[in-house]
Protein backbone atom coordinates (compact mmCIF):
# COMPACT_ATOMS: atom_id res chain seq x y z
CA UNK A 1 0.00 0.00 0.00
CA UNK A 2 2.53 2.12 0.53
CA UNK A 3 4.04 1.87 -2.81
CA UNK A 4 0.76 3.55 -4.16
CA UNK A 5 0.50 6.45 -1.43
CA UNK A 6 4.16 7.20 -2.24
CA UNK A 7 3.99 6.78 -6.26
CA UNK A 8 0.36 8.31 -6.58
CA UNK A 9 0.50 11.99 -7.97
CA UNK A 10 -2.64 14.52 -9.28
CA UNK A 11 -2.71 14.31 -12.60
CA UNK A 12 -4.18 17.06 -15.04
CA UNK A 13 -3.11 15.62 -18.66
CA UNK A 14 -4.66 12.53 -19.90
CA UNK A 15 -4.30 10.25 -22.25
CA UNK A 16 -7.31 9.84 -24.60
CA UNK A 17 -7.31 5.64 -23.69
CA UNK A 18 -11.17 4.96 -22.19
CA UNK A 19 -11.14 3.58 -18.68
CA UNK A 20 -12.07 -0.32 -18.49
CA UNK A 21 -15.26 -0.94 -16.75
CA UNK A 22 -13.59 -2.79 -14.55
CA UNK A 23 -10.97 -0.70 -13.51
CA UNK A 24 -13.78 2.10 -12.68
CA UNK A 25 -15.81 -0.27 -10.91
CA UNK A 26 -12.30 -1.44 -8.50
CA UNK A 27 -12.44 2.72 -7.92
CA UNK A 28 -15.65 2.66 -7.06
CA UNK A 29 -15.73 -0.37 -4.98
CA UNK A 30 -13.03 0.94 -3.14
CA UNK A 31 -14.65 3.93 -2.59
CA UNK A 32 -17.56 1.89 -1.06
CA UNK A 33 -15.84 0.08 1.22
CA UNK A 34 -14.12 2.95 3.52
CA UNK A 35 -14.88 3.13 6.62
CA UNK A 36 -17.27 5.78 8.25
CA UNK A 37 -18.82 6.93 11.84
CA UNK A 38 -21.09 4.47 12.75
CA UNK A 39 -21.12 2.78 9.79
CA UNK A 40 -23.22 5.26 7.79
CA UNK A 41 -21.55 5.44 5.04
CA UNK A 42 -22.68 9.39 4.15
CA UNK A 43 -21.31 9.20 0.19
CA UNK A 44 -23.01 8.75 -3.04
CA UNK A 45 -20.38 8.75 -6.10
CA UNK A 46 -21.85 10.25 -9.68
CA UNK A 47 -20.02 8.78 -12.47
CA UNK A 48 -19.80 11.53 -15.26
CA UNK A 49 -18.71 10.48 -18.71
CA UNK A 50 -20.79 12.29 -21.33
CA UNK A 51 -19.00 15.03 -22.83
CA UNK A 52 -21.57 17.76 -22.12
CA UNK A 53 -21.91 16.57 -18.83
CA UNK A 54 -18.30 16.75 -18.66
CA UNK A 55 -18.13 20.35 -19.89
CA UNK A 56 -20.91 21.89 -17.58
CA UNK A 57 -19.03 19.75 -15.10
CA UNK A 58 -15.83 21.70 -16.11
CA UNK A 59 -17.62 25.14 -15.92
CA UNK A 60 -18.58 25.06 -12.27
CA UNK A 61 -15.41 24.08 -11.32
CA UNK A 62 -14.11 27.60 -12.56
CA UNK A 63 -13.36 26.59 -15.75
CA UNK A 64 -10.37 24.72 -15.75
CA UNK A 65 -10.22 23.18 -18.99
CA UNK A 66 -7.51 20.62 -18.04
CA UNK A 67 -10.15 18.62 -16.58
CA UNK A 68 -11.28 17.98 -20.27
CA UNK A 69 -8.84 15.55 -21.07
CA UNK A 70 -9.96 12.94 -18.24
CA UNK A 71 -12.22 10.59 -20.18
CA UNK A 72 -14.47 10.32 -16.95
CA UNK A 73 -15.06 12.53 -13.74
CA UNK A 74 -16.32 11.19 -10.29
CA UNK A 75 -17.91 13.47 -8.17
CA UNK A 76 -18.04 12.55 -4.66
CA UNK A 77 -21.35 13.82 -2.33
CA UNK A 78 -21.97 13.93 1.34
CA UNK A 79 -24.95 13.17 3.27
CA UNK A 80 -25.09 15.29 5.92
CA UNK A 81 -28.44 14.00 6.74
CA UNK A 82 -26.94 10.35 7.51
CA UNK A 83 -24.76 11.18 10.43
CA UNK A 84 -27.60 12.91 12.19
CA UNK A 85 -30.56 11.26 14.09
CA UNK A 86 -33.15 14.11 13.31
CA UNK A 87 -34.18 15.22 9.40
CA UNK A 88 -32.90 18.10 9.65
CA UNK A 89 -33.74 20.45 6.84
CA UNK A 90 -30.69 22.70 6.46
CA UNK A 91 -28.84 24.17 3.30
CA UNK A 92 -25.65 23.09 3.30
CA UNK A 93 -22.59 25.29 1.85
CA UNK A 94 -19.18 25.88 2.66
CA UNK A 95 -19.56 28.13 5.71
CA UNK A 96 -22.23 25.53 7.85
CA UNK A 97 -21.30 25.35 10.99
CA UNK A 98 -23.06 22.49 11.50
CA UNK A 99 -21.07 19.24 13.27
CA UNK A 100 -22.93 16.63 11.34
CA UNK A 101 -21.82 18.04 7.70
CA UNK A 102 -18.45 18.32 9.36
CA UNK A 103 -18.87 14.38 10.18
CA UNK A 104 -19.97 13.03 6.74
CA UNK A 105 -17.57 14.93 4.97
CA UNK A 106 -14.55 13.06 7.13
CA UNK A 107 -16.09 10.28 6.54
CA UNK A 108 -16.40 11.10 2.27
CA UNK A 109 -13.15 12.03 2.48
CA UNK A 110 -12.16 9.17 3.41
CA UNK A 111 -13.66 7.06 1.18
CA UNK A 112 -12.53 9.35 -1.83
CA UNK A 113 -8.39 8.65 -0.44
CA UNK A 114 -9.39 5.08 -0.98
CA UNK A 115 -10.59 5.73 -4.72
CA UNK A 116 -7.55 7.96 -5.22
CA UNK A 117 -5.38 5.00 -4.05
CA UNK A 118 -7.04 2.38 -6.04
CA UNK A 119 -6.97 4.44 -9.34
CA UNK A 120 -3.08 4.35 -8.54
CA UNK A 121 -2.85 0.71 -8.41
CA UNK A 122 -5.27 0.58 -11.39
CA UNK A 123 -2.53 2.36 -13.98
CA UNK A 124 -5.06 5.35 -13.45
CA UNK A 125 -4.60 8.93 -12.84
CA UNK A 126 -7.12 11.14 -10.63
CA UNK A 127 -6.83 14.84 -9.10
CA UNK A 128 -9.03 15.58 -6.19
CA UNK A 129 -10.85 18.93 -7.64
CA UNK A 130 -12.04 21.20 -5.19
CA UNK A 131 -12.51 24.48 -6.55
CA UNK A 132 -16.11 24.98 -6.79
CA UNK A 133 -19.01 26.50 -4.88
CA UNK A 134 -22.04 24.75 -4.09
CA UNK A 135 -24.86 26.86 -5.20
CA UNK A 136 -22.69 26.66 -8.96
CA UNK A 137 -22.37 22.63 -9.22
CA UNK A 138 -24.99 21.34 -7.26
CA UNK A 139 -27.71 22.35 -10.46
CA UNK A 140 -25.48 20.44 -13.23
CA UNK A 141 -25.98 17.17 -11.47
CA UNK A 142 -29.19 17.78 -9.84
CA UNK A 143 -27.90 17.27 -6.23
CA UNK A 144 -30.08 18.62 -3.18
CA UNK A 145 -29.59 21.61 -1.44
CA UNK A 146 -28.80 19.19 1.58
CA UNK A 147 -26.13 17.43 0.66
CA UNK A 148 -22.43 18.94 0.17
CA UNK A 149 -20.13 18.36 -3.10
CA UNK A 150 -17.11 17.60 -1.73
CA UNK A 151 -14.52 16.55 -4.84
CA UNK A 152 -14.66 16.04 -8.49
CA UNK A 153 -12.47 13.62 -9.06
CA UNK A 154 -11.29 13.62 -13.06
CA UNK A 155 -10.06 10.24 -13.60
CA UNK A 156 -8.00 8.17 -16.81
CA UNK A 157 -4.98 7.00 -17.85
CA UNK A 158 -1.67 9.57 -17.10
CA UNK A 159 -0.10 11.63 -20.07
CA UNK A 160 2.14 13.42 -17.56
CA UNK A 161 4.40 11.94 -14.71
CA UNK A 162 5.06 14.65 -12.28
CA UNK A 163 7.58 14.49 -10.07
CA UNK A 164 6.79 13.93 -6.17
CA UNK A 165 6.35 17.26 -4.38
CA UNK A 166 8.19 17.69 -1.21
CA UNK A 167 6.93 16.71 1.95
CA UNK A 168 7.56 17.47 5.77
CA UNK A 169 9.43 14.90 7.77
CA UNK A 170 8.19 12.84 10.53
CA UNK A 171 10.06 14.91 12.58
CA UNK A 172 8.05 18.07 12.25
CA UNK A 173 5.00 17.10 12.34
CA UNK A 174 4.76 13.81 15.13
CA UNK A 175 4.32 14.39 18.39
CA UNK A 176 4.26 11.74 20.73
CA UNK A 177 1.68 12.12 24.11
CA UNK A 178 1.03 15.51 24.35
CA UNK A 179 1.68 18.65 21.87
Amino acid sequence: MIESIQHRRSIRKYTSDPIEPEKLQSVLEAGRLAPSGNNKQPWTFIVVQSEQQRQAVMQACHRQTWMMTAPAFIVAVADMAARSEADLPIYIDENSPHWELKRAIRDTAIAVENMLLEADAQGLGTCWVGFFVQSEIRPVLGIPDNKFVLAVIPIGYPAEHPPARPRKPLAAIVRYEKW
